[in-house]
């Protein structure tokens, strides 16, 4: 038996020694008597609205979700009104979110459950988790909360939580490491109180038990706590892998015509697919090479000298950041392009962009 089965089971036995497992306890105590975070999501039982929730949360921040939340049930009360919606009125309304593939699950979900399920959800793990867009974090959510079946939810709170209390020096980003954190978790679960116990848990990671400044000091678990004993709270969670961050260089050519400006829908599997955008060129520098200049003067018969002075803005993603410049071109007549389409400027605002380019439009004359 490895190593990593061996610690595992040490803690399982500790915790079947304990009466019905003693941080399960504490940790609904503190639930039911000190936990006063509003969520507009928390308590929900309709599973459209937890699956729209949790679909919003999958890389955003509880209180940045909360307005878009409140916006798409404004917008969609039901997963009927979300199914039949056009992708662009979707997509303009996730504008800001980010990760948008996201949003072309969820349309791509709303419609396979209006069109295969009448319009409700599956209620059961294996069910909710065949549906696009749903992993095993998204499916234990949705089960426990709107069906209160006896699956946990395992996100960073959850591994930050556990890694501490039980001082768990296994990587949690390793495969052993996420079958061991999906077994321990699981083994703590209440099944008769899974909506309980997986709203208490994530709740105390994002209140107490907190990434950078957990709070020690007033900490209901702190004095069963092993990482605080061994002051191995700041280090823990631990991941074995780091972020390697891919630089990219967006020359955008902003074209106007009298009125009109010229825009396209990025198509490709990349960055911000189904978005608007202006006519691009990808380079490795800021700075265009003499080809490069030659390229795009004769592609809109123009010479370079009108455009070398461009508004630059920054985006960071997860995994690449990316430098946009932005060339500010009014031509005297439409060049032939295709892939795209002349709008008039007072149009810009109703398509969905990346923020990258909403950051242009605060500095330019645009829209």
């Amino acid at each position: 038996m490895n190593s990593t089965n061996e610690q595992f089971l040490l803690i399982v036995n500790k915790l079947k020694i304990t009466e019905q497992h003693f941080f399960t306890k504490l940790l609904l105590n503190w639930h039911q008597s000190h936990n006063h975070r509003w969520l507009p999501w928390k308590g929900e039982t309709d599973a459209y609205k937890i699956w729209l929730s949790e679909i919003i949360l999958q890389q955003t921040r509880a209180q940045q979700g909360i307005a878009y939340y409140e916006k798409f049930l404004a917008n969609y009360p039901t997963i009927f009104d979300l199914a039949a919606a056009t992708d662009e009125a979707v997509f303009k309304l996730w504008e800001g979110l980010g990760y948008y593939n996201r949003c072309r699950n969820l349309l791509h979900t709303a419609r396979v459950v209006v069109n295969h399920f009448q319009g409700v959800f599956p209620n059961t793990y294996e069910g909710l988790l065949a549906l696009k867009g749903i992993g095993p974090y998204t499916a234990a959510a949705i089960a426990s909360f709107a069906y209160n079946l006896p699956h946990a939810v395992l996100d960073g709170n959850v591994y930050r939580v556990l890694a501490r209390f039980f001082a768990i020096e296994i990587a949690s980003d390793s495969t052993a490491g996420k079958q061991y954190f999906e077994q321990l978790v699981q083994e703590l679960l209440p099944p008769k109180q899974a909506a309980l116990f997986n709203q208490a848990i994530m709740d105390f990671g994002a209140t107490v038990c907190k990434p950078q400044i957990p709070t020690c000091g007033t900490c209901p678990l702190q004095m069963h706590c092993e990482g605080f004993a061994k002051q191995l709270q700041w280090k823990l969670p631990i991941k074995e892998k780091t972020i390697q961050r891919k630089q990219r260089v967006f020359h955008y050519w902003v074209l106007t015509h009298k009125q009109q400006v010229w825009v396209r829908q990025r198509t490709l599997p990349d960055v911000w697919q189904n978005l608007y955008e202006f006519l691009l060129l990808e380079t490795k520098g800021v700075q265009l090479a003499t080809d490069e200049q030659d390229f795009i003067a004769q592609q809109l018969q123009v010479r370079p000298t009108e455009f070398l002075k461009p508004i630059q803005v920054k985006q960071q993603l997860t995994h690449q950041q990316i430098t946009g410049l932005f060339y500010e071109v009014h031509l005297p007549k439409k060049p032939v392009l295709t892939g795209g389409k002349w709008i008039q400027r007072s149009e810009l605002l109703s398509l969905a962009f990346p923020k990258l380019i909403h950051q242009y439009f605060e500095q330019a004359s645009l829209p």
